[in-house]
């Protein structure tokens, strides 16, 4: 039920039937089909948290001065300031800093958005149709305005040319028109995805007159013509790019971006090694980091500036799913196809050492891609949707994870586990290996087990190199090759690796994009997020019904279907899960005082008006989403 409270009345503007049905009032079998509703925002289920008065997003500070620069620190390179094609290592922040999509995301709720470039949105209760009116108040950052072509010129390019999730999702409508020079009509009868009118409105909106669609796919460090709230000031390729907020950015007073984007400028700087990176933090070259070393973020902050307090650490909970790291099996190697040798390898992994020794017991694990939330089908036994949902793939799905009695191997924490080490060679020999004195061959071929783990941090090399030895116990032999972070993304965009540690960040709302992390299409297209090859009807089937589904409820049994088609695959060995943001920072720049559901932002964030200052109202956080200073 809604929670109808005095400003919820106004908050959406829902079909009269929609409104009823969500209050639990009951409707005739032969009720009509609820007709559309234009709205300030839409949400993937039930209602926006804010009214359609709203002044700006609760997790920002709307006093925050301007100017000053905020300098960021990406490790890696680049050769490209293009984010939306495949081609070349692009700079990210394109998207979002200048160039903008049609409505934008609220971070403190599940999946919503709010206009932006498009005032309104329009959509029916079956999601066949999706609407937007773009603010007559729209403009390029060269003065033109945003029109209509502009986005119907959009969405067909980045169909047609843009990287593979953008052509997979924009490939689903059936038809677009633009029924006057501001109003945009998609199509959607037949592609039974009700995510996809959120989709459509992330779209990001490219000027017909300053985009040569003839040369789109090729990489470029010529800056974009965007509507956003910056342009590409300087470029230093594979060094730095610097953005300069637009003194006439058309959006700056909605009340989606009050607060946001404070910085005069924003510089990006790259860098080539990890160590590098961190001397350059300590002596003040840029003005934050995300940690993810743990061994550092334990110990390596003893500095002089640290302990002054003119550096800060802030350790955020944030309300999503916890990322997750994984050793992925690339099943498009013949030597990780069955997955008997997945699971045996799974449970040669020692977490309970490496937590231990390297990581100070910093960390937990679980088996699923949704740890942490109630996504998680982890420990859970399946409930009756999700039990009719996977009965046309019983036999590719566990029964231990489908009851909830699946764990995860817990070890002695010696590094040698007897009990998890016979368990696994039962597996192999299922699976046609055997020891042949200390290495385990294939029965029949007599080949060696054996694969090479890529990586490229520090971590990930320990990591791996404990794996190895654990491994080794079973007479298998796990190659640790150590690359640079440009031919690590490169070689992982074209699957070519037998072994690689992956993080994947999940929402509250996952939708289109599992297709691309997991779909069976997206296994044979280089480029997207199905790292380990997975082609599984089950897994496409989920997919399918989480994007299907109307109600909350349904939704979650659908995602926890897919998450228990996922683990009963075993195509990745749980490495950790990260329960918290971990971000240093000098104390010249300064936060709001609460801290958005999916954690920090620093497009929120500001420069001090003094040296001295310390974060905004830094007492004040409170609640699950604050952070703990």
């Amino acid at each position: 039920m809604l929670p109808f409270g005095p400003k919820r009345v106004s908050a959406f503007v829902l079909p009269i039937c929609l409104q009823l049905g969500l209050a639990g009032i009951g409707l005739a079998s032969n009720t009509q089909p609820c007709s559309a509703a234009e709205s300030y925002a839409i949400a993937m289920h039930g209602a926006p948290a804010l009214s359609s008065d709203f002044a700006n997003m609760p997790y920002v500070n709307p006093d925050a001065p301007k100017g000053g620069r905020l300098t960021w620190a990406l490790l890696g390179t680049f050769d490209s300031l293009n984010p939306l094609i495949v081609k070349g290592l692009a700079v990210q922040q394109i998207r979002g800093y200048v160039v903008e999509s049609l409505m934008a995301r609220g971070n403190d709720e599940a999946f919503t958005l709010y206009g932006l470039l498009a005032k309104t949105v329009e959509t029916d209760d079956a999601r066949d149709f999706v609407t937007f009116r773009i603010d007559p108040r729209a403009r390029f950052s060269d003065g033109k305005p945003v029109t209509a072509d502009d986005v119907l010129f959009s969405w067909a390019l980045l169909r047609d040319h843009g990287r593979p999730n953008l052509r997979q999702y924009y490939s689903k409508v059936t038809k677009a028109e633009a029924p006057d020079a501001l109003t945009v009509r998609f199509d959607l009868a037949g592609a039974n995805d009700r995510e996809l009118p959120l989709i459509l409105g992330l779209m990001p909106i490219l000027p017909r007159h300053a985009t040569d669609a003839a040369t789109f796919e090729e990489t470029t460090l010529r800056g974009p013509v965007g509507s956003g709230p910056y342009r590409v000031a300087a470029v230093k390729p594979g060094v730095s790019v610097t953005l300069a907020r637009d003194p006439d950015y058309w959006g700056r007073d909605l009340p989606v971006n009050r607060g946001l984007y404070n910085f005069d400028e924003i510089k990006i700087d790259f860098y080539r090694e990890s160590n590098g990176q961190f001397e350059a933090f300590k002596r003040g070259l840029y003005d934050f980091r995300v940690e993810t070393e743990p061994l550092r973020w334990h110990d390596g902050y003893d500095f002089p500036a640290a302990r002054s307090g003119e550096l800060i650490r802030d350790t955020i909970r944030t309300g999503l799913p916890d990322p997750s790291e994984f050793l992925v099996f690339n099943t498009r190697r013949p030597v990780f196809t069955d997955v008997r040798v997945r699971r045996a390898l799974t449970l040669l992994f020692d977490f309970e050492w490496i937590n231990r020794n390297y990581f100070f017991g910093l960390y937990a694990r679980s088996a699923g891609f949704f740890a942490g939330s109630e996504l998680s089908a982890y420990a859970r036994p399946a409930d009756a949707r999700e039990r009719e949902l996977l009965k046309p793939f019983a036999a590719d799905i566990a029964p231990d994870i489908l009851d909830g009695s699946y764990r995860l191997p817990v070890t002695d924490g010696s590094g040698r586990d007897r009990d998890s080490l016979r368990t696994a060679l039962k597996l192999f020999s299922e699976a046609g290996f055997e020891l042949d004195g200390t290495v385990l061959r294939q029965r029949t071929t007599r080949t060696p087990l054996s694969f090479e783990m890529l990586v490229s941090t520090r971590d990930q090399e320990r990591i791996a190199l404990a794996y190895a030895g654990n491994v080794k116990r079973a007479g298998i032999e796990a190659r640790v090759r150590v690359v640079d972070p440009v031919q690590f993304d490169q070689r992982r965009l074209d699957f070519d690796f037998d072994m690689i540690q992956n993080r994947w960040d999940q929402s509250l709302s996952p939708g289109n994009e599992q297709s691309f992390y997991w779909g069976s299409e997206a296994a044979g297209i280089k480029g997207t997020r199905n790292y380990m090859g997975a082609r599984s009807p089950a897994i496409d089937a989920m997919i399918e019904a989480l994007l299907a589904a109307r109600g909350h409820d349904a939704f979650v049994s659908a995602v926890r279907a897919l998450d228990r088609a996922l683990m009963s695959g075993f195509y990745a060995i749980p490495v950790l899960n990260a329960a918290e943001q971990w971000i240093a920072r000098w104390n010249r720049v300064q936060q709001p005082a609460v801290t958005a559901l999916t954690g920090y932002l620093p497009e929120t964030w500001w420069q001090a008006q003094d040296s001295r200052a310390r974060s905004y109202n830094q007492g004040a956080n409170q609640g699950p989403n604050a952070i703990a200073k």
